[in-house]
């Protein structure tokens, strides 16, 4: 009887040893956590609120894609406990949904802030029943303003095209890169020249159209740089280098659409839309090391536009995100080391509420808890 429940006991324990050896790996760590250390930690910039009755003449808002509050965690621990963030003096979060799914993506979620209207799911610029919806860059030029957005993915993807075009499917991008041609937007920079010329079946050569429409087109950082108005960067074949590769050259871009917008709308002044884009590609790629390459390097660029906004004295920056992606949690890791152990319990977007911050004259009223669609109408109304 003994030896039969001792080769049951034993039968049981290889057994189990047998699943074990089954179970998948773990990515990195105990449990399946991934580790990340950031090797350069940098400073932060410190600045001078300008008075909340300054009139805004400027507005600026900045979106990171699939940046919920526990990416911004995490980039925080990564960075040694500080960010250009903790500067925002006002916060708020945003409710996501599109109209026709719980789980938005970037062409609704986007569209809601550049539109102040919810629709359904994948369109930009559009309502639910296709009506072509007037963005904050459209009421801006409307009114004598200049306007420029700046982003890191290609002129395809979504929340470019939530600001600049019109169409109910997000993944039509023939017809939207031809929408840029009459966008009327002054100052665009981001990637995807191959989506302008090699990777159209319609035989267009979008760059060219561009240029006859006024455009002066840039190809290179460098002819970028010395371009005036209007003017399009079209940097990379896809999107941007990821940021551990391109170095300061969101950063650059950004700060020449300032410069010129700034020149160019003298007294009227500008709006322009900045987008950390590919902090959610890498979020969807469940590559934590990626990701917080892209937002790290946002936050950067945010100290730049944050000095910049100090000078000028009338300037509102928003920063916000369309979504959060990735369902991430910080689980483990160290302030003093700059390390965080994550885990990512999916590869796609999530319905968590997202943090809005608020800085510069107007920045109080950028407080509590709305819609996505209400946000974006809060910041049209500093649009005057």
């Amino acid at each position: 009887m003994k030896s039969t429940i001792l080769r049951a006991l034993a039968g049981a324990a290889m057994m189990l040893l047998s699943a074990a050896a089954m179970l998948p790996a773990c990515k990195s760590g105990e449990k399946g956590l991934q580790y990340y250390t950031e090797a350069h930690p940098y400073e932060i910039v410190q600045v001078q609120e300008p008075p909340q009755s300054n009139a805004v003449r400027n507005v600026i808002l900045i979106i990171g894609d699939g940046m919920g509050l526990e990416q911004v965690s995490c980039a925080w621990v990564l960075n040694r406990g500080k960010l250009n963030f903790d500067n925002f003096t006002a916060t708020g979060l945003s409710r996501t949904w599109c109209t026709d799914q719980l789980i938005t993506d970037s062409g609704a979620g986007g569209t809601a802030l550049a539109a102040g209207v919810k629709t359904a799911y994948s369109h930009v610029g559009t309502s639910p029943d296709s009506t072509e919806l007037t963005t904050i860059l459209d009421k801006a030029r409307a009114l004598g303003k200049k306007t420029g957005v700046a982003v890191t993915c290609h002129f395809a993807d979504a929340t470019p095209c939530d600001f600049c075009c019109h169409n109910d499917y997000r993944y039509n991008q023939e017809d939207l890169i031809a929408d840029y041609v009459d966008c009327g937007v002054d100052y665009l920079s981001g990637g995807g020249l191959d989506w302008f010329t090699t990777k159209r079946t319609d035989g267009r050569d979008i760059t060219k159209e561009m240029a006859a429409a006024g455009y002066n087109v840039a190809l290179t950082e460098e002819a970028l740089m010395a371009a005036e108005l209007p003017v399009i960067g079209i940097l990379s074949p896809d999107n941007l280098p990821v940021a551990q590769e391109r170095g300061d050259l969101f950063r650059h871009t950004v700060s020449r659409g300032l410069d010129l917008l700034s020149a160019a709308g003298g007294e009227r002044g500008f709006v322009m839309m900045l987008e950390g884009s590919c902090i959610d590609d890498w979020l969807h790629g469940n590559r934590i090391d990626l990701a917080m390459g892209e937002l790290l390097d946002l936050d950067r660029t945010l100290g730049d536009v944050l000095k910049w906004a100090e000078a000028d004295g009338h300037t509102l920056v928003v920063v916000t995100a369309d979504h959060a992606t990735g369902s991430l949690t910080l689980q483990d890791g160290s302030l003093t080391e700059g390390r965080i152990g994550v885990y990512f319990a999916s590869e796609s977007h999530n319905g968590i509420a997202v943090p809005v911050y608020a800085w510069g004259p107007g920045s109080d009223a950028f407080r509590g808890i709305r819609e996505n669609d209400e946000w974006g109408r809060m910041i049209a109304s500093f649009v005057q």
